[in-house]
């Protein structure tokens, strides 16, 4: 039996809708659910294959997001919220009682500080930005999937139109690039 890559890709990739605007995400317990409202859509959305992000159960890869921090807003619930782990970059914002991850913010200096990380999974409203990539795809090996699974892996998501990388996506890369220049003088300063 082929491995579930993730609900969203497996079932075939949905084509989001050009026009959507936001809607609300819930975190899985089935009474006094942590909401968080999204006031757009979510941009970069892509299958990540990294060990910290929150997946559905039996999925190999999340999908996330990201939205600019002024375009979330946790509204109902956020007593319910704790970050996973203090440590990381990605603040992981989980649910206490249920464990879903509604949200990952950065609060140190990193490339992507300002913008927040989320799974549009997590709505009841559908035409959420499709997944456009798979980014740390060899990652899942560090996690117990067998290597020899990893070209069935990657024909599944070429199959369904997404390159597949062991980061991010060059264009993101791109980005990383460019704030680590500014940051130490080889580029100039916005």
């Amino acid at each position: 039996m082929a491995p579930s890559l993730h609900p969203f890709v497996d079932a075939g990739i949905k084509k989001g809708d050009a026009t959507k605007t936001g809607g609300k995400l819930y975190c899985h317990c089935p009474t006094n659910k942590v909401e968080v409202t999204l006031a757009s859509d979510v941009a970069h959305n892509h299958a990540c294959g990294c060990s910290k992000c929150w997946k559905p159960e039996g999925a190999l890869f999340s999908v996330v997001g990201v939205i600019p921090v002024d375009k979330l807003s946790v509204t109902a619930n956020a007593d319910k919220l704790a970050i996973v782990d203090e440590s990381a970059a990605i603040q992981r914002h989980a649910c206490k009682e249920c464990g879903v991850h509604l949200y990952g913010r950065i609060e140190v200096e990193h490339p992507f500080k300002g913008l927040d990380f989320v799974h549009a999974e997590l709505s009841d409203s559908k035409g959420w930005q499709e997944p456009q990539f798979a980014a740390f795809v060899s990652s899942i090996i560090e996690q117990g999937f067998e290597p020899s699974g990893m070209d069935e892996v990657r024909a599944k998501f070429k199959k369904e139109g997404l390159e597949t990388y062991d980061v991010l996506s060059p264009a993101l890369m791109d980005l990383i690039a460019t704030h680590t220049g500014r940051k130490n003088g080889k580029l100039a300063k916005l």
